[in-house]
């Protein structure tokens, strides 16, 4: 095998985000980009010569080349071998899967997740180490430090690897498995959700509607709800992986799946309807002309969680990113288990669940998971609550407003302020910092401000602090109002508000969202001089 080793320069810009590098297509595509990233991962990560690499990626513009590059770097770095989804397509909890099943050195999955596709959109690359988790902090930072410095690049001189049939290949010295990208994936659910009870669901005439959104989760969408469990041929719409996701944006959302949403709230509307995104780690979940927001998802599946095989021996815990409503607290508080608040970022949830201190984990940014692997999983959250609908035989929304009437609502809703100036958006946040000394003790209408402070973390299994995780300002009744800049997108800025306010009162309980936060609202807006500053008046997005 002959190797090529390729003098570069460094990249200022490869310093990874919350879930890895994303860029768009065009500078992955420019000469070097891709290969700097991916050789400064081999480097930082150091495997023993002979180690398994998993790699996939959400089927993406761009997704196989890039897999044909990464596949010829791991043989120049002495990978033994890469199990590759086959035609490239792995998701990114199916990767999660095989990582662990097959106790590999670690995988590198190629996605920019939520995020628009296509020759103009975006791209992402992103390194998972053996426990099927985001690399930790420490090592995305070694990774930008060693990019920073990268003087040269190893690839082997070899053709490329057949990707679209199954079987064994060799390219130089290293082993390519090319997988079933479902089969894996699919065993796992079958042995954590009652199959048989879903498919009797289903046959009785319960209908359902999947949209995968052109990306990543058609393939196992169609295997899992349509062929093992019965759900007639076209449940799953939008089913075929798209480079350009079909000129959609694969954001799971009432906004972006438009789609799904007609038909759910349209007069012949199904039982239950739910979607996921590029690579497969969100959901969002319906009812008949209803809406289940991601945190109450995470609260119901946590207080229904004996209801599924996998989960009947109990939670060790739960957990919830800052910004996600408490309504996870209060169900732990009564099942009497741990609800640890971590930042947003799927890898802060993987050491307490590594340790055992967790079971299922959310973020209101529509995903949800749990220890079965160390990524989010959207099919995942859409099974469970099937398992939960075909034991109990209540509807999505009668289910939500009995655990409403149980436990308090929490309501909750978050407004996205996309495509921002950057500087804008920056403005904005340190202008609500610097009123942070003034603002405890004043009162705003009803709202008296208890405290504001910018969330920091204590890892508590490994002792590392995550400092600037987001605004917080919250008020004596315990409402609250976050403010976070995302750290998911490619351009401009995503300035997003997050609101949340009790509510005990079952009567209470049906008045919509934004009507019962509406004096929160123009709070937010009041001390962030968001139109002052930016111009925008209207969210882009508000779920």
């Amino acid at each position: 095998m002959n190797i090529r080793i390729t003098p570069t320069t460094p990249f200022s810009d490869q310093k990874p985000g919350t879930s890895g590098l994303r860029k768009k297509v065009t500078v992955f595509q420019s000469a070097h980009y891709l290969e700097n990233f991916v050789q400064s991962i081999f480097d930082t990560i150091a495997a023993p010569a002979g180690s398994t690499l998993v790699l996939g990626g959400d089927g993406r513009y761009y997704n196989r080349e890039a897999i044909q590059i990464i596949l010829k770097m791991a043989a120049a770095n002495g990978f033994g071998k890469v199990l590759v989804g086959q035609g490239g397509i792995l998701s990114t909890p199916a990767a999660s899967c095989v990582i662990r099943k097959y106790s590999t050195y670690g995988g590198i999955i190629l996605s920019a997740s939520h995020n628009p596709g296509g020759p103009d959109g975006d791209f992402g690359i992103k390194y998972n180490t053996a426990n099927g988790g985001p690399a930790p902090e420490k090592i995305t930072d070694a990774i930008y430090a060693r990019s920073k410095e990268l003087a040269r690049y190893r690839v082997a001189e070899a053709p490329d690897v057949a990707l679209d049939q199954t079987g064994n290949y060799t390219l130089g010295e290293m082993q390519v498995e090319v997988i079933d990208p479902v089969a894996d994936y699919a065993e796992l659910m079958e042995s954590l959700f009652d199959f048989a009870t879903i498919r009797a669901l289903i046959s009785g005439g319960f209908r359902l509607c999947f949209d995968a959104m052109h990306a990543v989760t058609g393939p196992y969408a169609r295997e899992i709800l349509e062929k093992s469990l019965g759900a007639p041929a076209g449940s799953v719409i939008n089913g075929v992986p798209l480079p350009d996701f079909g000129q959609g944006h694969p954001d799971p959302n009432l906004t972006y799946a438009h789609q799904l949403v007609e038909i759910m709230y349209g007069k012949e509307a199904p039982d239950f309807g739910a979607a996921s995104d590029g690579d497969g780690d969100r959901n969002m979940i319906l009812g008949r002309g209803f809406f289940v927001t991601p945190s109450d998802s995470l609260a119901i599946i946590a207080a229904n969680a004996a209801l599924a095989p996998g989960y009947a021996a109990g939670l060790a815990g739960v957990a919830r990113s800052m910004p996600t409503s408490a309504a996870a607290d209060r169900v732990a508080a009564k099942l009497g288990i741990p609800c640890y608040e971590t930042p947003t970022g799927w890898k802060f949830f993987g050491n307490l669940m590594d340790a055992g201190k967790v079971t299922l984990c959310g973020e209101e940014s529509f995903g949800t998971g749990s220890s079965h692997v160390r990524e989010k999983d959207g099919l995942w959250a859409v099974l469970f609550w099937l398992n939960i609908l075909a034991s109990r035989r209540q509807s999505v929304e009668d289910i939500v407003h009995r655990h409403w009437a149980e436990y308090g609502r929490n309501v909750y809703t978050r407004h996205d302020y996309e495509g921002l100036p950057s500087a804008a958006a920056a403005s904005v946040m340190a202008h609500l910092k610097s009123r942070f000394a003034e603002l405890p003790g004043q009162r705003f209408g009803s709202y008296q401000i208890k405290f504001c402070d910018d969330f920091s973390y204590t890892d508590p299994i490994d002792g590392s602090l995550s400092t600037g995780q987001g605004l917080r300002i919250v008020f004596e009744d315990g409402s609250r109002i976050v403010f976070r800049l995302s750290g998911t997108g490619t351009e401009g800025a995503t300035l997003r508000f997050y609101l949340e306010a009790f509510e005990p009162d079952p009567a209470k309980h049906r008045i919509d969202a934004q009507q019962t936060l509406a004096g929160l609202i123009d709070i937010a807006h009041d001390l962030s001089q968001l139109k002052q500053r930016t111009g925008r008046e209207q969210p882009t997005v508000v779920t």
